[in-house]
Formats: C-alpha cells, structure tokens, sequence
C-alpha cells in the first residue's frame, strides 16, 4: 500500500510541505485545491515539482456540493465546475477526485437522484481519463454515512464512480466499521485516515480542529483498518489531518509523526491478519523494555564535582570511571547515573553553556539490534558515535533536544567492558531501590509527537493527558508506561509561557528531562538518611500539612513526621504515596523520591502545584 498525506494536514507553502512530505518518507499526496491555488506556479510546473520531490499526486481534493441539485442552472454549473477540475488534474498528472456530500442549500437529495448525478459525471471523467471517488461528510445535508455513500456509488454504477472512506466521518460518527466489509474492495478508491480525542462537542469543529495522527487520538483505527483490508483494498492510505497545532507547527516534524503513525498502523493490521501487505517489510516487534539501565548527565567538570556531591548525599557511590572517557560512574541499588565531562561529549558545549543536562537515557532489552531496528523503521534517526576498539558497542537513536536513546542488551556486561571499577568502603545503605520515572519537559506541541514516538516504538501503552496546575498557567502532562509499570516516562509541555515547563523547554537547547524520580520503600526513613548527609529537600508550608490533615484520615504521628521531613501525600483509587523533592541544580533539574504504597499508580499531580510554588519561592530567594 502507498502512503500518502493531504497537503493541508501541514504548515507552509505548497513547496515547503512538499520537501517536508519527501523527506518523511511518503509515496504521495493528496493536493488541496486551496495550496495549489495559492501557489504561483503554473499546473504543469507543480506537476514537475512534485515529481522531482519523488512524489505523486494521489487526490485532488475537494469538489463540493455537486449532487443532488435541481435542473437547471445550478446543475449545469455544477457539471461545468467539475468539468474544468478534470482538465486541471490532467495537467497537475493525476487521476482521481474527492466529491464530497453535498451541503448546497437548494439541494434535494435522494439516493437515486444523486446516483444519476454521479452516473452522468462518471461519462465525463471517462472522456478525460480521471476517476471520481464520493466521500460522505459526517455532517453532510443528506448522505453522511458511509453505508449511503455506498449506495449511490452501486446505483450509480460506473467504473470511473467510486467510493473514498475516511475514518473520521466514520469512527465520529459511531458507525460500526464492520458495515464496510460488504464493499468491493476494488468499488473503494482512496482511504483517508485520521485519529481524535475523545470530545463530545459539534462534528465539523471537531474535524476540523482536532483531528490527529493515527495513535494519538481515542478512535477506533485499528476497527476501521481491519474492516476496510477485509474488502481486498490495496490502494493509498492517506492522512487527511484538519489542527490548528499541525498547521502552525513544524512541518517536518508532522510529516515525520504521520509517516510513523500510517508504517505502525499497516504493521499492526498485518500482524492481526497474518497477511503481507503489498511494499510493507514486517517490522520487527515491539520493543520490551524491563528496566532504564542508566541516566548520563552531560556537565562541565565543576558542575560534575558538584553533582557528584549531590548524588553523594543521596546515597550513591561512585563505582566506576570510563576507560577512555571522563565519564563517572555512581550507582545506588539498581540505579546507575553516569555523569559525563568529556570535551568530546556531543552536549559538553551545551552543558557550558547552559548547566547540567540530561545527555543519554538507555533502556534495557531482549535484543539491541532489533530493537534499533524497529526505531529506524519507524523513522528514528540513527546516531553513529567514535567508539574506541576495546568498548562494548550499543546502538543510539536520537531522543528530545539532541540527548540520546540506548538499547542495551540485558546480557551485556557494559560495566565490565567499558569502566574501571572504583574501590570503595562506604558502608551507606541503599535507600533508593529504581527509576520509578523520567519526566521529560518538551514544547507544547511536540507532545503528541513524543507519545506517538515511544508508544510506536516500545511495548508502551498511554494514559489519560492530565492537567497541572503552575502558579503561572496549566502544564499538559501525559505519562507514557510499560503495561507492567517498569518503565514509564511522563511526558510534559505548556503553551503558557511563564509556566516552569515552557521556561525549562525554552531555555535555550530545547526540551529534555527536567526530573528524575526514584523508588524507595520507605520515603520517611529515607529522608531522615538524606538530612543526615545534608541533603537539601524542597521546603513546604504549614498551610499544605494544615490541608492534608484536613483532607485525609491520617494519624497525628504519621502527619508530624512528614511535616518534620517535608514529605507530601497523595491518595488515588489504588492506593496512597509519599513523595519529596530535591531543589533545583544545573539548568532547572531536580530529583523525587516516591514510596508507593498498597499498588498507587498516580504520580502526585495533585501535589504538582505545591512542589511548583515551592521551587518558585527558591528561586526567588535565590535571585534575590
């Protein structure tokens, strides 16, 4: 199957959205009239230009309100409208049209009526050698169900008459896409795919504002794909995407997203069906993932002895050293933090620059190569790194804000093979057990990029997007996870520009992980351990204990220790959690500490806007 995008699903001018769609990876694209009338080339030049990008028009879209109208003059121009459509796609090189349901105001509808409308077009698209394809509008006057749609097209009865199917006006709808199934496959001319939100709000808004990237939305794609692969369809699939975020965002990340989105759809109908598809390779599985085998901060040498001493006080150790780099190694439990001041390092000059940074996350694996694989089938970009002769190698990929994702195979002795083990007689106990979750900050409008991105590519699945609440305005935050919670990211961004997550994600190299959390079994003992080596834990007031012990039914002991060790509390359905921050270090980062109790599987967000005033009043001071 070819892949394809209509052209107003990006932003830019026509020849910007072009090289954007070329370099993405697509077959095609379905020319909308408003680019191409607004371009200042001839149609044959676009034509050329289009095929020098390495693309082919695949629709011409859209024809509006022309079946269905009474005799006389509004038909016959209907007929004369769509008469020079058909000269202008034989210059622009392609062969079909979208017509979709008719929202005229003197129309009559009527199956029959409509079916002959589109019989007599069918002898005039002949004559030029281009098909029509009939979309029904979820909101369309009189045909806005695909079952009628398909009706005139059989009543019609014309080879060069078609249907086009779009998941939207399907799946909005709430049309069971099993009705599809009865569709001759080769009567199904173009299939055009978008996700949404779950919104229960006026259908052309909704299509026309929040329409996303398959994967990224709440309908069901994976329904409507079986349904319409049932029919025998081998044609295009296409994206027709209608947001405001797409349509003034970068457009070559959007072609990227939507390329991932349409490879991992085709892949996940091949691998229900059992079936090769036509010029699609099977991608090797999802990644699994069982645990996050280190974090590497990149910093300049002074920033690394004060981190290190940070990390001190938190417990960890410093085991080993890079054989050929200056890269430190401090574990505690299973955690291992590497911090990284090599020259040579690929973010040294932006750690100068801008303070401690989050440089490399790397994941542990069944099988490295597979899973890099898979990445760079789904449009990752590789990053090839000098390594020297005796190191273990292990593939990277490119993550936010220029940092690095690792596979590393679980059988891999990377410690062994790359590091010089430090002697050391600490007999500190180990207090943090894991990463409970990384929390990475990004631009508002690469959030939905980022989702796309690990739940594509790893064994992940996505929550419900949640609402923070910043002193200065609302943070999105969307936590991406394994389905067994060893893993999970929480993926964060805000519009608002005083907000602490658009500073941090425009502070000058773009978004990364902005905190760490780790695991502990006991929060309590631990922040008793931490004050003991001079560990700094965020500072919270009266007033938050004061509401707490109002809100929850907790015992005045328990209560005065987590006022004594600034620790706070949170409740969900599951169970309850007690969590505490670090202050703030190098470029805004800062660590948590969370002890989950009786299966918790929230991540205090309702604590979110007190941990946020706090680090505020911080740097306040700080500044001051």
């Amino acid at each position: 199957m070819k892949t394809s995008i209509a052209t107003v699903s990006l932003s830019g001018d026509l020849r910007e959205k072009l090289d954007a769609i070329s370099k993405a990876g697509f077959d095609g694209i379905e020319i909308f009239e408003q680019d191409f009338i607004s371009f200042d080339l001839n149609p044959t030049d676009v034509k050329n230009m289009v095929s020098d990008h390495g693309l082919e028009i695949t629709l011409f879209q859209p024809f509006r309100d022309f079946e269905g109208l009474p005799e006389g003059i509004l038909r016959q121009r209907a007929f004369s409208r769509a008469q020079h459509k058909f000269d202008l796609m034989v210059k622009l090189g392609t062969d079909l049209m979208l017509v979709c349901s008719s929202l005229h105001p003197a129309g009559l509808g009527g199956i029959d009526r409509c079916a002959d409308d589109f019989s007599a077009l069918g002898d005039i698209a002949k004559q030029y050698g281009v098909r029509v394809g009939y979309e029904a509008l979820a909101w369309g006057k009189f045909i806005n169900d695909h079952r009628d749609a398909w009706e005139v097209v059989r009543r019609a009865g014309h080879s060069h008459i078609g249907l086009i199917l779009d998941s939207f006006h399907t799946l909005g709808r709430r049309i069971d896409p099993n009705s599809i199934r009865v569709i001759p496959g080769d009567k199904i001319f173009f299939v055009q795919l978008a996700d949404a939100p779950a919104i229960d709000m006026d259908l052309l808004y909704w299509s026309r504002h929040f329409r996303n990237m398959p994967g990224e939305g709440d309908l069901d794609l994976n329904g409507f794909m079986d349904a319409v692969y049932a029919t025998g369809y081998d044609g295009p699939l296409s994206l027709e995407i209608f947001n405001d975020q797409f349509r003034r965002g970068d457009a070559k990340m959007v072609a990227q997203d939507g390329h991932r989105s349409l490879i991992y759809l085709m892949d996940e109908v091949r691998r229900r069906t059992d079936r090769p598809l036509k010029s699609l390779p099977a991608l090797p599985n999802n990644v699994v993932t069982t645990a996050v085998h280190y974090v590497e901060f990149a910093c300049a040498s002074v920033s690394a002895q004060t981190l290190g001493a940070l990390l001190s006080k938190m417990g960890f150790v410093n085991v080993g050293q890079h054989k050929s780099k200056d890269v430190s190694r401090y574990q505690s439990g299973e955690v291992n933090i590497l911090l990284n001041s090599d020259q040579q390092g690929r973010l040294y000059k932006t750690a100068c620059e801008h303070g401690v940074v989050v440089s490399e996350i790397a994941f542990v694996v069944d099988d490295a190569n597979a899973a890099f694989k898979r990445a760079i089938m789904l449009g990752a970009e590789c990053i090839t790194l000098p390594a020297d002769s005796s190191e273990s190698e292990f593939p990277a990929i490119r993550g936010g804000a220029d940092s690095l994702i690792r596979f590393v195979d679980s059988e891999l002795d990377l410690w062994g093979s790359n590091f010089n083990v430090i002697s050391s007689t600490s007999t500190k106990p180990v207090t943090i057990k894991a990463i409970d979750h990384i929390a990475q900050t990004m631009g508002y409008d690469e959030m939905l990029s980022w989702t796309l991105f690990f739940t594509t590519i790893f064994e992940m699945h996505k929550s419900k997007m949640v609402d923070v609440i910043d002193p200065d305005g609302v943070v999105k935050s969307q936590v991406v996870s394994t389905y067994d919670h060893s893993v999970q990211l929480t993926l964060n961004g805000s519009d608002a520009t005083r907000t602490s997550a658009h500073q941090f994600a425009s502070g000058g190299h773009g978004g990364s992980v902005q905190h760490l959390a780790f695991a502990t079994d006991d929060a309590v003992s631990l922040a008793r351990e931490f004050r003991r080596l001079g560990f700094q834990i965020l500072p919270q007031t009266e007033n938050y204990y004061a509401d707490i012990s109002a809100r929850f039914d907790l015992p005045e002991t328990e209560l005065e220790l987590l006022r004594k060790f600034n620790i706070l509390y949170d409740e969900d359905e599951t169970g309850t959690a007690l969590h505490f921050y670090s202050t703030n270090f190098g470029n805004g980062l800062f660590f948590e500490f969370i002890e989950r109790r009786s299966g918790y599987r929230g991540f205090g967000a309702a604590n979110a806007p007190f941990r946020l005033a706090a680090q505020r009043r911080i740097s306040k001071l700080n500044n001051s």
